[in-house]
């Protein structure tokens, strides 16, 4: 009975063995076809790839293909890349992500100084400022690298043999400019030659110039030898034309009179269109600013100012230039400006363009405007 039992028992045990060693062999064949099934389709997608990459790419699909022969492998080794395989893993566009777009920029930025000091006896030298400003780029162009700006303002700058207080004004504005997170660019309008000189019609050429250099909407016209006391004065565009500089030393740091527009003043493109510009027949010293003024107010705008304590300038002192005597016709020409703007301005303008050169620190460009018509004789 014993001998029964223990012939039962070791039956069984070796059929048990049997089994474990069937299904080992089973597993073994298994995964051996599943490598060989692998390692051939490798092959075979290979050479599908290399004949049809054209069709893959175009349809989007990007095969991967594992080599598991490869020994002490990772399975990001086994990893064949599309550019291994001939066959591009980039789809046709451009998948990169768009930035994201910059906030506005404040309307009171945080980086200004406010009350300025402004001195002319330092000797000033274009390469100096030109190390102030490394951020400034050709063509006298800034713009704020983490906000977007309102405004895109172009400044503009009639000018004749004035090279000295260029250095200056350059000097000061550009760090002031750029603490007011203002985008800008620089322009110098420079009449050539010796006739008598003409400013407003040297603001309208600074218009038409600047708008094929970019899409200004804002326009600043600056005197050179003026520069701001106080960079709260923002040198952007208003809902009503802009009058800067109201407080000048050389006036006592007051308005001279309420009509008064001249130094530094901002219009929008759309307000100087508004007034069909500048005129063009202000010959000399005097008057065009008047006739600016009486401009907007026939138009049914009014003239905004900062506070006169914000509003306040420094003139670089100097002698009157040559071949910019005062105009005796002024008065005349004032009293006329409903008569004349619609004919005399922006629409009327004609000069020849000479030059146009971009200085790191500014854009220079020389023109000829013509000469004053004879004046009529007195018999």
């Amino acid at each position: 009975m014993t001998r029964l039992m223990l012939g039962r028992t070791l039956e069984r045990i070796c059929k048990g063995v049997l089994l474990l060693c069937l299904l080992h062999f089973l597993i073994m064949m298994i995964l051996y076809f599943d490598v060989y099934s692998q390692r051939f389709d490798l092959f075979s997608r290979f050479n599908n790839g290399r004949n049809g990459s054209r069709n893959n790419i175009s349809s989007g699909h990007h095969y991967y293909y594992y080599n598991l022969s490869r020994p002490n492998g990772t399975m990001a080794s086994y990893l064949a890349t599309g550019e291994q395989l001939g066959i591009s893993t980039q789809p046709e566009t451009n998948q990169t992500p768009s930035p994201k777009p910059l906030p506005p920029c404040p309307e009171n930025p945080p980086g200004l100084v406010g009350r300025l000091l402004i001195e002319f006896s330092s000797q000033m030298t274009m390469e100096r400022v030109q190390k102030e400003n490394p951020n400034v780029t050709e063509g006298g162009r800034y713009t704020p690298p983490d906000c977007r700006p309102r405004w895109k303002v172009a400044i503009i700058i009639p000018f004749r043999h004035r090279e000295n207080h260029l250095k200056y004004w350059l000097h000061y504005l550009h760090p002031i400019l750029r603490r007011q997170r203002i985008d800008y660019g620089i322009y110098i309008i420079n009449q050539l030659g010796e006739d008598t000189f003409n400013r407003a019609k040297l603001l309208n050429v600074g218009y038409s110039e600047a708008l094929k250099d970019a899409e200004y909407d804002c326009f600043i016209f600056s005197d050179v030898d003026l520069i701001p006391m106080d960079d709260r004065n923002l040198y952007h565009c208003y809902d009503q034309p802009r009058h800067f500089a109201i407080a000048m030393d050389k006036f006592g740091f007051r308005l001279p009179y309420a009509g008064y527009f001249g130094g530094v003043s901002g219009l929008s493109k759309k307000q100087f269109l508004k007034i069909n510009g500048f005129p063009n027949e202000y010959w000399g010293w005097g008057g065009e600013d008047d006739d600016i003024y009486n401009r907007i107010t026939l138009n049914g705008m009014k003239v905004s100012r900062p506070d006169v304590r914000i509003g306040r300038y420094r003139m670089i002192k100097h002698e009157r230039d040559k071949h910019n005597e005062p105009n005796p016709q002024r008065f005349n020409k004032i009293q006329n400006t409903k008569n004349t703007m619609k004919k005399d301005g922006i629409s009327s303008l004609t000069y020849k363009l000479l030059e146009v050169r971009r200085f790191p620190l500014y854009t220079n460009i020389s023109v000829e405007i013509g000469k004053p018509p004879p004046r009529p004789f007195k018999g």
